[in-house]
């Protein structure tokens, strides 16, 4: 979890900024990445926090064609604003800043980076992701990972009809 006590920034002038390095390992029950690497910095707005942050993030896959897994890094650059429930001098709770959009810092005065990092790690992992451009997946037949090995199932089991092209496609590989 990537959480941050910011009550003391919060109090702070507006300007004021607190950096962060993040190291962060998740379990695989968290499920959106595996580790998390960069830079995190926090700075004091007139209605809240404003969070910059450059990360690097290792996602393990499930390949697409071949259902083999792969690591991904992905390189993040985020920004979002954060805003206070209750105000940290006074106790009373805050109303939502008109036509703003952001998140919500909670009644404890501590920022959770997480469902931010978990959705910008979710736009950017690949609807259909690929262990390599040009993995060749699974046979239909008898479902052999063909990045691996090749499979004789296609071959035996070829519709007669398709034979003279196959030809052709072999006398081109051969060459």
């Amino acid at each position: 979890m990537m959480l941050y006590n910011v009550a003391q920034l919060l109090k702070d002038p507006i300007g004021s900024t607190r950096s962060y390095k993040v190291e962060e390992t998740f379990a695989s029950a968290e499920g959106f990445a595996d580790n998390v690497h960069g830079f995190l910095r926090l700075m004091r707005t007139h209605q809240g926090l404003l969070a910059t942050a450059e990360l690097e993030v290792k996602v393990t896959l499930d390949c697409g064609r071949c259902l083999s897994t792969f690591p991904l890094l992905l390189t993040l650059g985020i920004e979002e604003e954060f805003f206070p429930l209750v105000d940290v001098n006074t106790g009373h709770q805050l109303p939502i800043p008109s036509g703003a959009e952001g998140t919500r810092i909670g009644p404890d005065h501590v920022l959770d980076f997480t469902d931010v990092l978990r959705q910008c790690v979710i736009t950017q992992v690949p609807m259909k992701p690929l262990c390599h451009t040009d993995c060749s997946g699974l046979c239909q037949q008898c479902g052999a990972n063909l990045n691996q090995r090749d499979c004789q199932c296609g071959r035996a089991n070829l519709d007669p009809r398709w034979k003279a092209l196959a030809d052709l496609l072999q006398q081109r590989q051969s060459k």
